[in-house]
């Protein structure tokens, strides 16, 4: 692509801790449960990719009160929410950044290991995520 900036240019630490920062920020509202707060750190609709059981890609776009629904039933009502995350962010664009993710979430005692990655994007607000990738979630589509 000719005249395309190099997205290595885009990738700095402050960019990086920035992003960091956001999904931090992030984790401690699902710790928290606070599941407007997380929805408000989105851009609606958001996309969703995941698989289904026969193992083919699927996409769905997800509006903000299935977002809320989806949330509340992967977090549970009760017990506490730990999350452990290695998160590694590739800067497209100074403005669009994929972020994949290696965590452990323990929610009431049960612990599920994932890998997922998000695409944000720079809002006037700052960093929102639009689109969630993660393996295993036809069933909430």
């Amino acid at each position: 692509m000719s005249g395309a900036p190099d997205a290595v240019d885009f990738d700095e630490p402050a960019a990086r801790a920035e992003v960091l920062a956001w999904f931090a920020a992030y984790d401690r509202l699902v710790a928290a449960r606070d599941l407007d707060a997380m929805a408000d750190m989105a851009v609606f609709p958001l996309n969703e990719v995941t698989d289904d059981a026969d193992g083919f890609g699927v996409t769905s776009d997800c509006d903000r009160e299935r977002f809320l629904a989806q949330m509340r039933e992967n977090l549970g009502a009760s017990g506490e929410v730990t999350m452990a995350s290695t998160r590694t962010p590739t800067f497209l664009s100074r403005s669009l950044c994929f972020v994949h993710t290696d965590a452990t979430i323990t929610v009431g005692g049960h612990t599920t290991r994932m890998r997922y990655g998000d695409l944000l994007i720079r809002t006037r607000e700052g960093w929102k995520f639009q689109t969630m990738v993660a393996g295993g979630f036809h069933d909430q589509l």
